[in-house]
């Protein structure tokens, strides 16, 4: 919390809850000053600092700490359990956020179509859209501004031009990006209004039943873990996933099958699948597949322990060009790795050997 500095001195001496921290304006150089109390005395400096400012989380204390952003009077501090003496006076200094600007990189792209107002691409496995914390750059978004230069379209932001939609960090297979706005604003549209082909192939856990079929359930932020999606009872966003199996592997319990997104939510196959009992193969987040792999043939068994991703590939996607009287449809063949797999589970399922 910061206190702005036309207040009084009394009323900025006051305890804050348990503490007695005494706090002075934050400035326009993004720089906080606290003053310790008696009741501070001994308390770890980042457990401190964080009881003060309550728009900073204590990891992200911990760090400028450790990165010398914090001093007590002319003193750096380094330590994150410096303990806290009663009138020390400290200073933290926080760097102005600034968006990162995508510089473009000679990656390798799969086009699969290109003209003047957008690019479909085979994205592979492993490749991030778009930069985001953790990856700064070696992202779709610059291999597109590579590629295309400065045609991209900017309305999807500084950090994601050309962006209208994207696939997950470890699904493969076809995404679309606008090259200019005019195409922006028609695929947005599009995707809005689900006006549009989007079939995923996926290898999963079980034999789904009936074979074909609609998965819905409203789709949200996982309440117990955040970093998941989850079906919910209340709130949410409407979600639907149409289903068909396309192949069945009754010795193994695995199913190859393919899926329709009438909407588009974050993991929306993903979670609908695991929520049906039958989460993709190699999927982190949702697979809970452990007992499912000891009764797998040892051949088969090392190769699923062994795939790196959940085994989801984009292979279709269709729509109606934004800027031109044209039906666009594309198809993406299983890429290298989902392939073999599918090559040893179909191997197995022929002739199935006992697990040890």
């Amino acid at each position: 919390m910061a206190i702005p500095s036309m207040m009084t001195t009394a009323f900025k001496r006051r305890k804050l809850g348990a503490l007695s921290t005494a706090m002075t304006h934050q400035n326009r150089e993004n720089t906080y000053h606290l003053v310790a109390g008696e009741t501070d005395a001994g308390a770890r400096l980042d457990r401190f600092l964080a009881a003060g400012l309550a728009g900073l989380s204590r990891s992200r204390l911990k760090s400028l700490i450790e990165s010398g952003q914090v001093r007590c009077g002319e003193a750096t501090i380094t330590e994150p359990d410096y303990r806290v003496k009663p009138g020390d006076p400290f200073t933290v200094a926080v760097p102005v956020a600034t968006p990162a600007v995508p510089e473009p990189q000679d990656l390798p792209l799969t086009v699969v179509y290109e003209d003047s107002d957008l690019i479909v691409i085979e994205k592979p496995a492993g490749l991030v859209v778009h930069p985001a914390a953790g990856h700064a750059d070696g992202t779709l978004v610059n291999a597109l501004l590579g590629h295309c230069g400065s045609s991209l379209s900017g309305i999807g932001g500084v950090s994601r031009p050309g962006i209208v939609h994207r696939l997950d960090k470890d699904t493969s297979g076809l995404l679309v990006a606008a090259k200019n706005d005019r195409a922006h604003q028609g695929l947005a549209r599009l995707f809005e209004a689900h006006d549009l082909e989007r079939c995923y192939h996926a290898l999963v856990w079980g034999l789904p039943s009936p074979p074909a079929g609609e998965i819905t359930g409203n789709i949200g932020r996982d309440r117990r873990n955040r970093k998941k999606m989850a079906v919910l009872r209340h709130g949410g966003k409407t979600a639907l996933t149409h289903y068909q199996t396309l192949s069945r592997y009754r010795a193994l319990e695995l199913a190859l099958i393919e899926c329709r997104l009438a909407t588009g939510r974050t993991h929306q196959i993903r979670v609908h699948l695991n929520q049906r009992g039958h989460p993709v193969i190699g999927d982190p987040l949702y697979g809970r597949s452990a007992g499912r792999r000891r009764a797998l043939p040892e051949d088969l068994r090392t190769a699923v322990v062994a795939f790196p991703r959940q085994a989801l590939h984009a292979a279709v996607l269709g729509f109606r060009h934004p800027c031109r009287d044209q039906d666009l449809r594309f198809t993406s063949p299983l890429p290298a790795d989902m392939a073999t797999l599918l090559d040893t589970i179909e191997r197995a399922d022929v002739n199935p050997a006992q697990p040890r």
